[in-house]
Order: structure tokens, then sequence, then C-alpha cells
């Protein structure tokens, strides 16, 4: 597929950025590091497995925040993985959707002109829901940390709650709305995407249905870098 990647990336990771070497993971939010001033702990939001990611003595990208109510003020962004680095922060492909729409960088999105974060569904929330002349566009957002074999994968560990959006993806389009799944694959080295069959066969079943029922699976690299993430080439799905 074609690249889209801009020169200028769509999100930054903040006004100051730190590199680290992981010394392991605590817990399910935290991680230990260190770097030439000690040993510290910096917070990631990714609940996942981070699978073949989280070896000792990886050199580790972090954001930090200035603000006082923070008890670690760094936040994971990025592991070095073979000599590339691996975007792990969840927080980070709702924001780059909204970015890449902005920026009218996905013609997926064309026709819509205003964006809403976190809309209500039945039993909690998907990501995004956009709407304007084309209707209504209802986005969920996924990252994706792990690449087998040539092909981007997801989930990286059993997610009933990844099952769960998936059917009310389904949900939606059967009752005549648009639905789309975004999947951000934070590394360059996947060449299409998949579900995760052997780690979440539920998942994957879950996801051919909702492919199935006209729910739309848009996969995008995501480059990775100190200054920012920038949207790269699209990569083919398969079912």
């Amino acid at each position: 597929m074609e690249t889209v990647n801009s020169s200028r990336p769509l999100a930054s990771l903040g006004s100051q950025v730190r590199r680290a070497r992981l010394i392991g993971r605590r817990k399910r939010f935290l991680m230990d590091l260190e770097d030439e001033s000690g040993v510290f702990t910096a917070h990631t939001n990714n609940t996942g497995a981070m699978l073949g990611l989280l070896r000792p003595g990886s050199e580790v990208l972090l954001s930090v925040s200035d603000s006082p109510t923070r008890k670690h003020a760094c936040t994971v962004e990025a592991i070095l993985f073979q000599g590339f680095w691996v975007g792990v922060n969840t927080a980070m492909p709702t924001r780059i959707l909204k970015a890449a729409w902005e920026a009218g960088l996905m013609p997926e999105c064309a026709g819509y002109e205003t964006f809403k974060a976190e809309p209500r569904f039945a039993d909690g929330r998907l990501d995004a829901l956009l709407t304007g002349p084309a209707g209504e566009l209802y986005v969920e957002t996924k990252n994706v940390t792990m690449v087998e074999d040539c092909v981007a994968q997801f989930p990286d560990a059993p997610s009933e709650r990844a099952c769960k959006h998936m059917e009310e993806l389904s949900r939606l389009t059967r009752s005549g709305k648009r639905a789309a799944v975004f999947f951000t694959v934070q590394r360059p080295d996947g060449q299409c995407f998949g579900p995760a069959e052997v780690v979440d066969p539920q998942y994957a079943k879950a996801f051919r249905s909702a492919l199935a029922a006209g729910v739309e699976a848009w996969a995008y690299v995501v480059d990775v870098a100190e200054d920012g993430y920038r949207l790269g080439r699209r990569l083919r799905v398969a079912g």
C-alpha cells in the first residue's frame, strides 16, 4: 500500500523526552528503569503483554510531565526493538486518528466535519464518533505492538473488552450505521494485518464476524521517533 507519511509528526511526545534502560515491569502499570541519574519508576498505560519487547536492558523512550499531581512524571512511549522504536502508549491511536483526520491524510474519514472522543454506547464507550455530510462514523482504535512472520497482529493477550468492542461495532453496522476499527501498528516491520488467533481465538472470531457484518478494518503503520508520531503506509487486512 502507498505511504501516507507526512514530513511533520501528527502528534508529539511532549516538550520533554527522556531515554532510559528497562529493568523490568512491576505490576500492571509500572516499569522500573535506570539512566545516568539512577533507578526510577515510570507509568505505562499498556495493559497488554507486550510480547518480546520487555527485555531487561532495552532502551525506552519516555515523555515527561510537569504536573505536580503525578506520582511518576514519566510515561513509557516506546521500546527499542531490533533497531526500531515500538510505540506502546495506548492513548496514542485515538490522538493519531483525530490528527490524521484533521490533516486530511485518511480518505476513509472524508466527508466528516466533527470529531467526538469516547461516545457512549449501550454498555460503555467507543473511541470516536465522526459526523458530517457523510453521516455518522463510529471508530474504535487499537494499538498494535506484535508482529509475527511479517503479520501485524492484535491482541497480544486475551481481551474480553476488545471482543465486546467488535460486537458493538457489528451491532452498529447491522442497524445501518457506518463503523470501523482503526489499528495503529506502532512498528515498521508488519507487511499486513490479521487477528492474533493463537493468542485470542475469541477475538479472531469476533473480528471476522464484524467484517462479515460490514465493519471496516483500517490498519496503518505508525512511525515512532523522538520528535513524535507519523502516519505511515496502510496495510492489507487479512481476515
